[in-house]
């Protein structure tokens, strides 16, 4: 089974690939691994939420919006290299705008890599980072940004 017929198991398909906000690219590859921008949640062209966590987004609907990051990200990838290339899933970088005194970082980006497990089961397993800070770009409550090992 391919990553394509998995996804279409689960009844996700890839979204076009977010415009960039700044001046950068949505993916870039070196040898064998291809690095992710940091994907918003871009839902449809439209940023799907805006706030902290812990304030005006609570910790479960950050969590579906890392999903849908995670998702964004993967698709970026795949309008570089084709998702089917895909080995394996390397890192996740979470970054969660936290409300003062939120400390639910992990839970949220769980949201990211539980998408990434069910997609590509074993070689979704990754190293990660959850981090939280004061600001977002265009007042997001979650960025996620990927680096996946190609097959040669």
């Amino acid at each position: 089974m391919t990553w394509t017929d998995r996804l279409a198991e689960l009844g996700a398909r890839l979204p076009e690939v977010a415009a960039p906000v700044a001046a950068y690219v949505p993916a870039v590859r070196t040898g064998s691994l291809v690095f992710t921008s940091g994907q918003l949640p871009f839902v449809d062209g439209a940023l799907a939420a805006t706030g902290k966590v812990g304030a005006e987004v609570s910790p479960e609907e950050a969590k579906a919006h890392a999903r849908t990051c995670a998702h964004n990200a993967l698709a970026a990838v795949h309008a570089l290299v084709g998702i089917d290339s895909v080995a394996r899933v390397v890192k996740v970088v979470g970054f969660v705008a936290s409300a003062d005194g939120f400390t639910g970082q992990p839970a949220v980006v769980n949201g990211a890599s539980e998408f990434l497990g069910e997609v590509f089961g074993d070689a979704g397993a990754h190293a990660r980072s959850a981090v939280g800070v004061a600001e977002l770009p265009l007042g997001a409550p979650v960025e996620v940004e990927l680096v996946v090992e190609i097959r040669e």
